[in-house]
């Protein structure tokens, strides 16, 4: 029912296979807490993730293409030494535009024509490069005709000369000055070594022998990310680099360091969408008349990311995992109750151990005769439990005689008594009666000879 209290009941069973399993699982278990979570996972400690960060970038180098020697202003887009940068390894130009009409180019969408009859005059293309005139003209080779626009002419791939600035970019250095501070436990660190010599001037990063020099080549960034830099260079593409500053504040400062990797993170095994290029133009005037140059930049862009993990001791994660781990330990039992009474409980046996039902006598409603044979130092009878059977009273005189005479008798079980003492004093007994009837040994004759 509802209303019912249980309470566990311990039973020993001698039975070897269930003493392993039992004794097995609680092993897993304390391996699992001791191991995992309390040496893996330090789940002792308080921890804090995301530190503050700022990140410094600078990059070094010259290079040359066809026509040109290019130096860091030129090829590293935006100049401010961000997060985030762009190193140019190969443009398409197209010198020399200015506003005019031209014809459309060959890639736009239903720009191809027959005649005029297949331009429409004022029609603008969201993907095209300019207002159409409603005039069919020449394409810039071949025999195609296309619309003609009015725009920044010639178009793109109408007049465009590809350059390649790839071929000293492996070279290129790349500083990257990156500090760290988790506010929790107010500590700060950052990823150069403290020394007043030029040491970064003739240094670069090597995982053992230079941790603290932050300044990496290029090719060595394409290589760790596994990718082959002769392509990346071609179509463009996105490389992370990322600093993981995973601390252990028990520890000394000394032991907290970063720790870099580097990976593509663009998709390149989608056709569609790998790769990286951007526009920009740069304007000047020819003979008072507005001209540009469009330059359609391929590149490698370096994204760093900084992430990270401290750790130090803690009073209220460790009870916490301990009481945990303590309760847990119980998932030993529950498993080995759930075999013992689905798999080996022949014949109800064990279910009849483990489950017991016990009622409890209801006391009279008037409790003051109880509380007056307390006070008067005389105990109430004991209270009897329902379903048993009551022992049976002595015989005195002759019956006891003959019953001695007959041997041990048996006695048919009497029903629980209606009087208790509480109905008696209500009678109007008094308690020092009570006490002498109860006190007093019934034919203690015939109880020597039972």
């Amino acid at each position: 029912a509802f209303w019912d209290y249980e309470t566990p009941k311990v039973i020993v069973v001698r039975n070897r296979r269930l003493g392993v399993v039992y004794r097995t699982v609680q092993l897993l278990i304390l391996l699992y807490f001791v191991w995992y979570v309390f040496i893996v996972q330090k789940s002792y400690q308080d921890s804090e993730t995301g530190p503050e960060s700022s990140i410094i970038t600078k990059v070094k180098g010259i290079t040359t293409s066809e026509h040109k020697v290019w130096d860091v202003e030129e090829y590293v887009k935006p100049p401010e030494g961000g997060s985030i940068f762009s190193i140019i390894t190969r443009i398409e130009v197209t010198p020399f535009q200015t506003l005019g009409i031209c014809p459309e180019s060959i890639r736009v969408h239903n720009a191809t024509c027959h005649s005029d009859n297949d331009c429409v005059a004022g029609e603008l293309d969201m993907l095209g490069n300019g207002l159409r005139t409603g005039r069919c003209v020449p394409y810039y080779h071949g025999a195609s005709k296309t619309c003609e626009v009015s725009g920044w002419c010639p178009v793109e791939d109408g007049a465009s000369v590809s350059q390649f600035l790839g071929s000293m970019a492996p070279n290129f250095t790349i500083l990257i000055k990156n500090s760290i501070h988790y506010p929790k436990f107010q500590f700060s660190k950052g990823n150069i070594a403290d020394r007043k010599d030029d040491y970064l001037k003739h240094c670069t990063f090597d995982y053992v022998s230079d941790p603290y020099c932050p300044i990496f080549k290029l090719g060595f960034i394409v290589e760790q990310a596994g990718e082959n830099f002769t392509e990346l260079a071609h179509r463009g593409g996105v490389i992370g680099a990322i600093i993981n500053w995973d601390c252990d504040l028990d520890l000394s400062a000394s032991e907290c360091n970063p720790k870099y990797s580097f990976r593509r993170l663009d998709p390149k095994h989608v056709p569609a969408s790998s790769g990286y290029n951007f526009r920009f133009a740069k304007y000047y005037k020819i003979n008072g008349t507005t001209t540009r140059t469009l330059i359609k930049a391929y590149g490698i862009r370096i994204d760093v990311i900084v992430h990270g993990q401290a750790g130090k001791f803690s009073l209220i994660p460790t009870i916490i995992n301990l009481a945990t781990a303590l309760t847990s330990i119980g998932v030993g039992s529950f498993l080995c109750d759930w075999i013992l009474l689905t798999f080996m409980n022949k014949n109800k046996v064990y279910s009849h151990k483990k489950f017991d039902k016990v009622c409890t006598p209801r006391q009279s409603t008037s409790s003051w005769p109880v509380t007056l044979a307390l006070a008067l130092g005389q105990a109430p009878p004991p209270p009897r439990h329902c379903s048993q059977a009551q022992p049976p009273s002595p015989l005195s005189g002759q019956e006891g005689q003959q019953g001695a005479k007959l041997g041990p008798a048996v006695w048919p079980p009497r029903p629980c008594p209606v009087s208790s003492l509480s109905e008696q004093m209500d009678a109007g007994l008094p308690t020092s009666r009570l006490a002498q009837q109860d006190s007093k040994p019934a034919d203690p004759r015939g109880l020597a000879q039972l």
